[in-house]
């Protein structure tokens, strides 16, 4: 890697214990192996720096990426282009997902701005979209595990906790026989179907 691009982040596979991926300065996405001293794979779709690289908490094979270049990205680790790309509007600092929710993510910007999404509810627009500081860049983001609050950063040395409202803070309703990650992958999963289908659609009608 040090040959290649500097690292900016790093995150490991909770459910793959040598996987782990590298977002570099140049905007690529590198995934690795503790196995081996090569890259696996590079994965292209940021064309500046990548702040934060993050697996989902409930499916092995998803995660998310925020960059200088103000997008967040959603990728499937078998694809090499992203499921998903949301437009921020401004340099992204970190995004991080829900400890609760498999399709619930939250992102911070350089204008001040907290972003919360949920795919379940909506795979285009922000459940919420809020000014939190207006003379600071915010750059850091940390759900609470147990409590429906989130911690933000600025650059000026600033922490802020936040509370989330219930409409975001929604969790799946128990199912006989399923465990609650079997419930959230399948959800994430269907979100990911849907998104690939469109995709091959427009695809077709651009042919």
């Amino acid at each position: 890697l040090a040959g290649l691009s500097g690292g900016c982040c790093f995150d490991f596979n909770a459910f793959q214990d040598n996987t782990y991926i590298v977002g570099t300065e140049e905007g690529r996405i590198r995934k690795c192996s503790k196995a081996y001293n090569q890259y696996l794979e590079t994965y292209e779709g940021h064309y500046m720096s990548v702040y934060s690289v993050q697996w989902n908490r409930f499916h092995p094979n998803v995660f998310l990426t925020a960059s200088a270049d103000w997008t967040v990205k959603l990728w499937e680790q078998n694809m090499k282009s992203p499921l998903m790309s949301f437009d921020l509007g401004s340099t992204v600092g970190e995004a991080v997902w829900a400890p609760y929710s498999s399709t619930v993510f939250a992102a911070v910007t350089a204008d001040g701005k907290v972003h919360v999404y949920d795919l379940n509810e909506n795979k285009h627009e922000p459940m919420c979209d809020q000014l939190v500081v207006r003379k600071a860049k915010l750059t850091r983001l940390a759900f609470n595990p147990r409590e429906p609050i989130i911690l933000v950063g600025d650059d000026r040395g600033t922490v802020l906790s936040l509370k989330l409202s219930p409409n975001l803070r929604k969790v799946a309703k128990p199912e006989d026989g399923k465990t609650k990650q079997q419930m959230e992958v399948e959800k994430l999963d269907r979100i990911i179907d849907i998104t690939t289908k469109d995709r091959q659609l427009m695809e077709k009608m651009e042919k």
